[in-house]
């Protein structure tokens, strides 16, 4: 297969991993860093060189790709001490993947343009599973050109892409969708254990609306987590925390007032003192049950 370039992957966690193996399939050079450097050597086998700084991954990259929890693990990876930033190629584009909120985006943007580098903030939607099948959805936004530039990597991991206009347009969009999601979770996690507590059957409420307007296919999903007690992660609950507090930044910034978000996050931050930060977001449920299945 021919070689299409070189990408750096700094972040192999569950998203990062997936991404990376999948683009070493598609042909791509690929170079992984990981600060817990074990998680990144179990791409090896895929075909990834693996990298003891993000520097050494970023050497004269095409792409360097960050796919990291938050953007202080951003900006570190690309801007501290052997940061990627100093060693990319000359016109390297950064292909941005990771929530790191308003703020941040537009700090990294701007550590970009001091460092001649195409910025393309591009979070994504999906998890576990839908990374790696490539059926990520990617909210990107960018300078004139980067779409034609940053396609070869994107056809890999995603089933399709919104370009949504100069960069930052896909962190905005990313905090929109994020807190429907999360508020859809926590009404879910609330009406199975209302079921539970009253006496009604929780699957037959998820039977009631499965197919019609008032279901979707993540209530199926993570209500079975939900009925099972079982939360294999397929995105981190401590990592939704720290998703919703970034709306709150964001809401707080232009003084919009979101009471809901706000019991939201209450709600993760409960469940993640209650020791699920590393179950899947659907744990969330143990807020509402104080940490026990009813």
């Amino acid at each position: 297969m021919a070689d299409k370039g070189t990408v750096a992957v700094l972040g192999t966690g569950t998203m990062g991993g997936a991404m990376a193996r999948r683009l070493c399939g598609a042909g791509f050079d690929v170079r992984v860093w990981n600060r817990t450097r074990e998680r990144a050597e179990a791409l090896a086998e895929a075909g990834a060189a693996v990298a003891a700084s993000p520097a050494e991954a970023a050497d004269q990259a095409d792409f360097v790709l960050t796919m990291l929890a938050d953007g202080g693990a951003v900006e570190a990876a690309m801007f501290g001490p052997e940061g990627a930033a100093g060693s990319a190629s000359d016109d390297a584009a950064w292909l941005q993947m990771s929530t790191v909120g308003v703020r941040s985006a537009e700090l990294l943007g701007r550590g970009a343009a001091m460092r001649d580098l195409v910025y393309v903030d591009a979070p994504v939607l999906g998890t576990k599973g839908p990374a790696e099948q490539g059926q990520l959805l990617v909210l990107a936004s960018g300078p004139v050109g980067a779409e034609e530039r940053c396609a070869p990597v994107f056809e890999v991991v995603a089933r399709r892409v919104l370009w949504l206009g100069p960069a930052g347009a896909g962190s905005r969009l990313k905090l929109v969708t994020n807190n429907w999601l999360l508020g859809l979770l926590g009404t879910l996690a609330e009406s199975i254990a209302l079921a539970q507590c009253i006496g009604a059957d929780p699957a037959q409420f998820l039977d009631a609306i499965r197919g019609g307007p008032l279901g979707v296919a993540y209530a199926d999903l993570k209500g079975k987590m939900m009925l099972d007690a079982d939360f294999p992660p397929s995105f981190h609950l401590h990592l939704a925390h720290k998703d919703v507090r970034l709306v709150l930044e964001a809401a707080g910034d232009c003084d919009l007032p979101l009471p809901l978000a706000g019991t939201m996050a209450q709600q993760f931050g409960r469940a993640t003192q209650l020791g699920h930060g590393d179950d899947d977001m659907a744990a969330v449920y143990y807020a509402v049950t104080g940490n026990k299945a009813l």
